[in-house]
C-alpha cells in the first residue's frame, strides 16, 4: 500500500527528531515537538503490519483509515517543522498570544493522532498482540497530552476534521507553513465566540496544509456546524483557565489524585506520563516505569525512548533513591502512594487462557514427537507476543520441559525449544528461572551441534540470559561457550555472526571473558570483519569488541600481534565517523605506554588523518585523535 509507505517515510523523519535538530525553537514549541517526536517513533511496527497486510486490505475502510491515519502523520510533521525553522523575531506580538496558538495546534495535532489510532479498524489488519499494546500506549500518551494542555471542545476538532477532510484534495498541494503570528482573515459581523473560532480554525487549517484561500470557507461552515448542532456557546479554546469558582470549590473537595495537583517532572515515567510506581535506570541513565520500559524493550526496540541513545545493555536497575522520593512526596501531598503489581502496565485481559497455557506445557513432555514438537512451536509463538504470556508459561512449568527439549534428537523441535527459551528470557525474571532450570550446558550444545537457525537463536538466548551480571561470569565459565560462539563469529550466516558478536561483546565485560574469548581465537574472525569493506556493520561490531577488549593487558598485546593496527588506520581514512571514532579509541589505548605500537603508527602515516578527526570528528572522536597526536609528536621529540 503506498499511502502505508508514505505514512511509514513521515514517520521515519519525525523519529529522527532530536534536541539539536530543534536548537532554534522556544519553549514550549522545542519541548512539544520533542515529545510528539517519541510519541510517533512508538509507531512503525504498526506501520510495518499495516503495509504486509497489503492486498488482503484492499477495502474502501482499510483504505480510507491509512489516508487518515497520513493525514494525521503530515499535521504532526508540519508541527514539528515549525520548532526546525529559523526562529523569527515577533516584533510586537505577545509571546503569551503565540505560546497559546501553539498549544492550540499541538493540541489539534494529538488529538488528530489519537482519533486514527482510535479507529484503527482491526477486521482489516492482522495486527498482533504486541504492536496493540503499543498502539493503546501511544493513544494513552496522546490523551493525557492533551488533558495537559487544558480545556477545549473536542467537538470543535471534530468537526474542523470533517471540514477538512472534504476538502482533502487541496491539502498537501498548497502547503505552507506557519511562521510566527497568524494571517488575520476578516469575516464580517463576527461574535467574540466567533472569532475565538475563527482563530481556531485559522490555526488548524494551517496545521492541516489547507491553503489560506479556502480557510475564510471552512471557518464559515465551522460557524454554522456549531450553532447547528448548539455548542458554541460551550468553546474557549484559548481561555483555558475558564473554570468558574464554583467548580473550583467543587472539584477542590474532591479526594486528591496525583492529575488534580502539579507532578515533578521527574516523578513521571517519559513513556506513559503517569506518576511512576517502580521506577528503573537504563544504561543511559534514563528513569522509566519498569512496565512500560519492559514493553518498549519486548517490542524489539534498543534505542532510549527518551534520548534515543543506543542501549549499551537492557539492564533495568531499581532507582530505589527515587521511589523513596516519589513515597514522601505522596504522603505530603495526601495521595494514595503507587503500588507495584508485576501486571503493571500489561492490557487489562491477562493474557492466553491459562487452561490452554498448562495443557500446551503438558505436551511436551508427551510420548509422541509430533505434539511435543507442536506444543513448542506454539509456545514458541505465545512467548513473542507479550510479557503476560511470559509470566503465564514460566509460572505453569514451560521452563524446565523445554530445557529438556534442547537434548531433542529432532531437529526442529530442539530449534523451538531453545527459540522459546529465548523469548521467555525477554522477561527479566525468566532469566533467573532458565539459568536455574539448567539451561546453559544444553543451549551451549545447540549452538555447537544445531541447525543454522538454532544457533542463531541460541546465541540470542546466551546474550539475552548474559544481561544479568552474574550470568555473565556462569556462561564464560561454561567450557565451550565462548568457543562456540567464536566458531559462529568465524562461520555462521550473517544473522548467526550477529548474534554471535552481539553474544560476545556482552559476555567480554567481565575481565576474565576477555581472555577466553582471544584464546579462544576471537581476534581472527574480527580481524577479517574489519577488512570487509562492504559491511559496515561487521566493521561496526568487531570495533565494539575490540574495545572491550583492548581494556585487558594480555588482550592488549595479542591484539598488536594480529596485525590489527593496519587496518585501524585505514578505517581512520574512509570509514564513517563513527568507525573512525572507535579506531582511534583502541589506537590510543594500543600505543598507551607502548613505545612499540606508538611508532608502528607513526610509519604508518597516521598523522594526517588523525589531524583531520581532530577538527572534523565527534568530541570523543577529537580527544582521542588529539591524545594520540601529542603521544607521536613527544615520541619525535625523543
Amino acid at each position: 500500500m503506498a499511502t502505508a509507505e508514505a505514512a511509514a517515510e513521515i514517520v521515519r523523519e519525525i523519529a529522527a527528531v532530536g534536541a539539536a535538530d530543534l536548537a532554534a525553537a522556544a519553549e514550549p514549541l522545542r519541548a512539544d515537538c520533542l515529545r510528539l517526536a517519541r510519541k510517533v517513533s512508538l509507531l512503525p511496527h504498526l506501520l510495518a503490519e499495516v503495509a504486509e497486510a497489503g492486498e488482503a486490505a484492499g477495502e474502501p475502510e482499510a483504505a480510507a483509515w491509512v489516508c487518515e491515519l497520513l493525514r494525521a502523520l503530515q499535521a504532526a510533521r508540519r508541527f514539528v517543522a515549525l520548532g526546525r525553522a529559523p526562529a523569527l523575531a515577533t516584533g510586537s506580538v505577545d509571546q503569551d498570544v503565540i505560546d497559546k496558538n501553539i498549544a492550540v495546534q499541538f493540541k489539534y495535532v494529538t488529538w488528530q493522532l489519537q482519533a486514527a489510532l482510535t479507529n484503527l479498524p482491526h477486521s482489516c489488519f492482522q495486527i498482533s498482540d504486541e504492536v496493540q499494546e503499543e498502539v493503546d500506549l501511544v493513544r494513552g500518551q496522546l490523551k493525557r497530552e492533551m488533558e495537559k494542555k487544558g480545556a477545549l471542545d473536542v467537538n470543535i476538532f471534530s468537526k474542523i476534521h470533517d471540514i477538512i477532510a472534504r476538502h482533502a484534495d487541496n491539502v498537501g498541494s498548497h502547503s505552507q507553513e506557519s511562521h510566527g503570528q497568524p494571517e488575520t482573515l476578516q469575516i464580517e459581523n463576527l461574535s467574540t465566540d466567533h472569532m475565538v473560532l475563527q482563530n481556531v480554525a485559522l490555526l488548524v487549517s494551517e496545521i492541516s496544509g489547507i491553503s489560506k484561500s479556502d480557510i475564510k470557507q471552512i471557518t464559515s461552515e465551522l460557524i454554522e456546524a456549531l450553532e447547528n448542532s448548539r455548542i458554541t456557546d460551550s468553546a474557549k479554546p484559548i481561555n483555558v483557565d475558564s473554570q468558574t469558582s464554583d467548580e473550583a470549590k467543587g472539584s477542590s473537595d474532591e479526594v486528591k489524585k496525583p492529575d488534580s495537583i502539579t507532578m515533578p517532572e521527574d516523578f513521571r515515567c517519559p513513556i506513559s506520563l503517569e506518576l511512576m510506581r517502580d521506577p528503573v535506570i537504563v544504561s543511559t541513565g534514563q528513569t522509566y516505569e519498569r512496565a512500560f520500559i519492559q514493553r518498549w524493550i519486548d517490542c524489539g526496540n534498543r534505542t532510549c525512548p527518551k534520548t534515543q541513545q543506543k542501549l549499551q545493555n537492557l539492564t533495568l536497575t531499581p532507582n530505589y533513591v527515587l521511589r523513596s522520593l516519589i513515597l514522601q512526596w505522596c504522603e505530603e501531598k495526601g495521595i494514595e502512594p503507587p503500588t507495584r503489581s508485576k501486571y503493571e502496565g500489561s492490557s487489562v485481559e491477562v493474557g492466553e487462557d491459562r487452561l490452554a497455557i498448562e495443557a500446551l506445557v503438558c505436551n511436551l513432555s508427551c510420548s509422541s514427537l509430533d505434539d511435543r514438537k507442536s506444543a513448542a512451536a506454539e509456545i514458541r509463538s505465545l512467548a513473542k507476543k507479550s510479557t503476560d504470556n511470559r509470566m503465564l508459561l514460566a509460572e505453569s512449568g514451560a521452563i524446565p520441559a523445554l530445557v529438556k527439549l534442547l537434548s531433542s534428537k529432532d531437529p526442529k523441535t530442539q530449534e523451538h525449544a531453545v527459540t522459546s527459551l529465548l523469548n521467555l528470557s525477554i522477561y527479566d525474571q525468566n532469566k533467573e528461572l532458565i539459568v536455574v532450570g539448567g539451561a546453559i550446558v544444553p543451549i551451549i550444545q545447540v549452538l555447537r551441534m544445531g541447525s543454522m537457525e538454532a544457533r542463531e537463536n541460541a546465541a540470542a538466548a546466551i546474550f539475552s540470559l548474559s544481561l544479568i551480571d552474574d550470568n555473565k561470569i556462569m556462561i564464560g565459565s561454561t567450557p565451550g561457550a565462548i568457543e562456540a560462539l567464536v566458531e559462529l563469529l568465524q562461520s555462521g550466516s550473517s544473522r548467526g555472526r550477529k548474534d554471535a558478536a552481539t553474544a560476545l561483546f556482552n559476555l567480554c565485560i567481565y575481565q576474565a571473558n576477555k581472555v577466553r574469548a582471544v584464546r579462544a581465537g576471537i581476534l581472527s574472525p574480527l580481524v577479517q570483519m574489519l577488512q570487509d569493506s562492504s559491511n559496515n556493520g561487521a566493521t561496526d561490531e568487531a570495533l565494539t569488541i575490540l574495545s572491550v577488549l583492548v581494556s585487558h593487558h594480555e588482550c592488549k598485546t595479542a591484539i598488536a600481534k594480529a596485525h590489527t593496527i593496519p587496518f585501524l588506520i585505514d578505517l581512520l581514512r574512509s570509514s564513517q565517523s563513527r568507525n573512525k571514532e572507535n579506531a582511534a579509541a583502541i589506537l590510543l589505548a594500543l600505543c598507551k605506554k607502548d613505545a612499540q605500537n606508538l611508532a608502528c603508527i607513526g610509519r604508518l602515516g597516521a598523522q594526517i588523518p588523525l589531524t583531520e578527526l581532530s577538527k572534523t570528528g565527534s568530541d570523543r572522536a577529537k580527544r582521542k585523535a588529539t591524545s594520540l597526536l601529542e603521544h607521536l609528536s613527544k615520541l619525535q621529540v625523543l
